[in-house]
């Protein structure tokens, strides 16, 4: 048995109830896994969340809700001296709360910046995956039944966007949700394995508006656009809207690429881009042909 969370981004709408979850399970309370987390500073599921487009045409945001990323083969215990760091059986990752006194190198390591370092007790902590409650409530034991514990961020996310279960298990609830989606790892885990898994982190999108001839001034609905990776070959297509904008999304990072415009009756239009960030690519005119 491999406990884990899917986190899905696609469905987080910031609302930070996982946050405050957190906060009310652990600010103030200390167990034998973990001491007190500090009311401020510390950010045991972060929500980190960044603005995407490059123009007044095409803007919105991501929100990666990100706690610690339990590692099976955590860079902090690595780091850690005297056992200060250990995995538990069921791959959860937990810091001891009275070996790790004094182990600042504890929080250097980790390569998503998920521990944090409490001044008072010069202790490092992070999430624990609520393992306190899990191991109160019997859930390794009776591990499926609905009426026992999960970590508190997932029993609060009003969306479903965090999934916990057994990873091991084909046919659990989680094991399901990551077949059904798009793994989308955190950048700097890349090539670990990891028992909380991300899906459906945005990569990048381009955007742009087609409109008939110049003169016209008036936007063209149904104009196929074709993306092709000028690398891998790739093709992703759409049709522009009602308001003549097209997006697509999920493109490859840092790679050029062709853009096809075409509607019968009318010139195509070819032109190239680079998927460096979030574009919107602009206005594009067609002529007759």
């Amino acid at each position: 048995m491999r406990l884990g969370i899917a986190i899905d981004s696609r469905l987080c709408m910031s609302c930070y109830c996982c946050y405050m979850a957190c906060k009310d399970e652990h600010c103030g309370y200390a167990s034998a896994l973990s001491a007190p987390q500090p009311m401020m500073g510390h950010f045991w599921l972060d929500i980190r969340e960044w603005e995407r487009g490059d123009s007044s045409r095409k803007i919105k945001t991501a929100t990666v809700p990100t706690p610690c990323s339990h590692c099976q083969e955590p860079a902090c215990m690595a780091a850690a001296a005297n056992g200060a760091v250990y995995k538990r059986p069921d791959g959860i990752v937990i810091i001891d709360p009275v070996k790790s006194k004094g182990q600042k190198a504890i929080v250097d390591a980790c390569p998503i910046g998920a521990v944090y370092w409490n001044e008072e007790l010069a202790i490092p902590q992070k999430c624990t995956m609520c393992a306190e409650l899990l191991d109160a409530s019997g859930y390794l034991t009776h591990l499926g039944d609905p009426q026992l514990k999960v970590p508190r961020c997932v029993e609060a996310c009003p969306n479903n966007a965090l999934i916990f279960g057994d990873l091991d298990d084909p046919e659990s609830a989680i094991a399901r949700v990551i077949a059904e989606n798009r793994i989308t790892q955190l950048e700097p885990l890349a090539g670990r394995a990891t028992n909380v898994v991300h899906l459906n982190i945005p990569t990048v999108f381009l955007a742009g508006t087609v409109y008939y001839p110049r003169e016209l001034e008036e936007v063209c609905s149904g104009a196929r656009v074709q993306v092709t990776c000028s690398e891998t070959g790739e093709t992703r297509e759409t049709e522009t809207n009602y308001f003549g904008d097209w997006e697509i999304e999920w493109l490859p990072k840092h790679k050029q690429v062709a853009i096809r415009i075409t509607l019968a009756g009318y010139k195509p239009v070819t032109y190239t881009a680079f998927t460096d960030a979030d574009h919107y690519v602009g206005m594009t005119y067609l002529a007759k042909e």
